[in-house]
């Protein structure tokens, strides 16, 4: 017998003593629910034996309304649209014996259309009498969320199939789970299909360089998108194009990743444009070499791989010798055939790892790297030459141009580019003026020298302001020693500088473009000096005016010219304008109708320094000149060398074959004033005769000895 502590406890004797109401619950429960229940036959008006209170709220109407001969029948209430579906449905479902479900709308009382979810059994009434018993509810709301993605659904994939871009999902390890056709045709796949089947590997078999999928997961993982990703990647037929990528990680409820999804798109045509204008950028636009903005990056690498490898490297200045010249006479379209040919020859020379830039104008820049003895560059440089010395064609005519070149080394002659630049422009200049056509390697005397230089430059343009250059005047004499003429020198008395002589100041002029105004101070001083010796002492002197080859290459030379000349009143047959034979080596139809266009204002013309350089008897028949002048170094000599002797015959000759005047320069003793008189020579012109006197001092000379000297 158990303990009485543990015996179970006896029931209730209410609980036992109350039977349940059974119908009672199940009333309570049928009438509410949220929806109503109902029992009907199986006829064309779907005839509601019974239905629950819940088809107030449902319908709009109640019990009374829906039960045998009420007010509506349910077939009434369904949508017209949807009653043969909803019969057949439910037909079909009894006829197999099994349960039916259907969806369809209902009208209520107020007119509302509400989508109901009916489900249901056919079974037999309590008499045996087949019925349907079932259950409707409201389901309007679940219907409208279940349409609204069904709507979205269906823009997402019209979205998806129609895209321009290329849309994706990728597994983490580079898989495609979906793809859209414009990424298909984007990679050159027929169908999406095709590329998830094809590309099982992004990493390896898409991108070009494979650190960039690995770079796309790492940003993935750590920010969860990427934004205008850009990669290179390989077509299906191996053609490469490049891309944009914006993509985000896709995770579940639970923060558990899903997959990758984004866009792609094609930003080759993009990239090809931007890749020009970097291009544009840093290249120069004729020869398509580095310009001034990539020089300054690639000297900088060089020297910090020259200070971390322990080489030196060499920066090459190069200036092509007369290229303005050619560029001013011929046209800019052969100036510029030369650059690009120059480029090309210096392309040749050089190694991979060398660099050649156009700096501007006619200037190119060499970096040198990885060199181990100067005697290789040395070597470099003497081959340059050979190369850019090579006849080159242009117009068709061939032209041999030479070119200057300066050489600045790391690390001794500058740590840094704007110093190596510096140095070897320096040198460059030493290689100009000991030649042309040679190089020169940088020294701190050069350093001086062109600091001297550029101050004496900003000198020349304050002295031509304030009217620091005088003219002195060397008579020209017959063979009787009367003065027949005097040559007008250019002569510079500077504050800091001192006397400058000639050859330092006229160089500077030329190459900066001052012998413009330089030209037009000494010719109105010339001018205005002869008109006033006519004037005073009744001499018709004529007055020579050297003319720098450079101002034929100028605007207007005859204008200026003849205006000086109205300006001081004096006739254009008492001047005489010199020239050198480097005049006709450009644009030789130029030259003669500048000349012509002299000779037609009354002045004479004379080539100055003949035989010194590229003399030839066309030059003489072609160009409307009057006067030939013996260069001094044909006369220095003469009167003890025989060959010497020989050419300044052959000269005086050809003058008098050609009926032109020949003035002898240079003349310094009387052994050879004798011999070119003898000879035929028409003028003579030296310290024989009288040094170059100041304007004041030949003045006097004049009065003192009457022109007779």
């Amino acid at each position: 017998m158990m303990p009485s502590s543990l015996a179970r406890p006896r029931r209730s004797s209410l609980s036992t003593s109350l039977p349940v109401d059974r119908a009672r619950v199940l009333d309570t429960l049928v009438n509410n629910l949220e929806g109503m229940a109902y029992r009907c036959r199986n006829d064309r008006d779907w005839t509601m034996l019974f239905v629950s209170q819940g088809c107030l709220e449902l319908t709009g109407y109640g019990p009374q309304d829906l039960i045998e001969d009420g007010c509506v029948s349910w077939e009434e209430l369904t949508l017209a649209e949807d009653r043969a579906r909803v019969r057949g449905e439910i037909t079909r479902a009894i006829t197999a014996g099994k349960r039916f479900s259907v969806q369809y709308r209902i009208v209520t009382s107020a007119g509302q259309v509400k989508w109901v979810a009916e489900r249901g059994v056919a079974v037999a009434d309590e008499h045996g009498q087949p019925v349907l018993e079932g259950f409707v509810e409201d389901v309007s709301i679940r219907q409208m969320t279940q349409d609204a993605l069904a709507h979205a659904e269906m823009r997402y994939r019209h979205i998806f199939e129609h895209a321009s871009e290329g849309i994706f999902q990728t597994t983490r390890d580079g898989g495609y789970l979906a793809a859209n056709p414009a990424l298909a045709e984007l990679y050159g796949y027929d169908t999406a299909d095709d590329l998830i089947a094809d590309l099982a590997d992004i990493e390896r078999r898409l991108y070009v360089h494979e650190s960039r999928r690995r770079e796309f997961r790492r940003l993935m993982e750590t920010h969860g998108e990427v934004a205008n990703f850009e990669s290179e990647v390989y077509r299906r037929d191996g053609s490469r194009i490049w891309i944009s990528e914006n993509a985000h990680v896709v995770r579940d409820v639970n923060g558990e990743f899903i997959c990758y999804e984004g866009t792609v798109q094609d930003i080759t045509d993009r990239k090809s444009h931007q890749e020009q204008l970097e291009r544009q950028a840093n290249h120069d636009i004729l020869t398509g070499l580095p310009n001034r903005n990539l020089l300054g990056d690639r000297l900088d690498q060089a020297i910090s791989r020259a200070e971390r490898l322990g080489y030196f490297l060499a920066l090459v200045f190069i200036d092509l010798d007369n290229f303005k010249f050619i560029n001013d006479s011929l046209g800019h379209a052969a100036g510029d055939e030369l650059l690009v040919e120059t480029a090309n020859r210096l392309q040749r020379c050089l190694r991979t790892s060398d660099t050649v830039a156009r700096q501007g104008g006619d200037e190119f820049v060499l970096v040198l790297s990885d060199h181990y003895r100067v005697n290789s560059i040395i070597s470099l440089l003497e081959r340059i030459l050979v190369e850019i010395g090579r006849p080159v064609s242009l117009s068709g005519r061939e032209f041999k141009v030479g070119a200057s070149l300066g050489v600045a080394l790391y690390p001794q002659d500058g740590d840094d580019a704007e110093s190596l630049l510096k140095h070897a422009d320096v040198a460059m200049y030493a290689a100009k003026d000991r030649g042309r056509n040679n190089f020169q390697f940088f020294t701190p005397e050069l350093n001086r020298m062109a600091d001297e230089r550029l101050n004496l430059e900003a000198a020349m343009r304050s002295g031509i302001d304030h009217d620091e250059f005088l003219v002195h005047f060397q008579p020209k004499v017959d063979h009787r020693r009367r003065i027949v003429g005097v040559e007008a020198l250019a002569r510079w008395n500077n504050p800091e500088f001192g006397m400058v002589a000639p050859d330092r100041f006229i160089a500077i002029a030329e190459e900066t473009g001052l012998i413009v105004a330089l030209t037009d101070v000494i010719l109105k001083k010339a001018f205005a000096a002869a008109a006033g010796w006519a004037q005073a002492h009744g001499h018709g002197i004529q007055v020579a005016v050297n003319l720098s080859p450079k101002l034929f290459l100028g605007e207007d030379l005859v204008g200026r010219v003849a205006a000086l000349l109205r300006e001081a009143g004096l006739p254009p047959e008492r001047v005489e304008l010199e020239i050198t034979e480097s005049v006709f080596l450009g644009d030789g139809e130029r030259a003669v109708r500048i000349l012509s266009e002299f000779k037609d204002l009354g002045v004479s013309l004379a080539m100055d320094d003949f035989g010194t350089g590229y003399s030839s008897l066309s030059y003489l028949r072609r160009f409307p000149l009057d006067i030939i002048k013996i260069d001094r170094s044909l006369v220095t000599g003469i009167e003890h060398e025989e060959e010497v002797a020989m050419i300044a015959r052959a000269v005086i000759s050809l003058g008098q074959s050609l009926r032109k005047t020949v003035v002898a320069e240079g003349v310094e003793n009387q052994a050879q004033f004798d011999f070119l008189r003898y000879q035929g020579c028409d003028e003579f012109q030296g310290y024989l005769i009288a040094r170059p006197l100041p304007g004041a001092d030949f003045t006097a000379l004049l009065a003192r000895t009457g022109g007779q000297l």
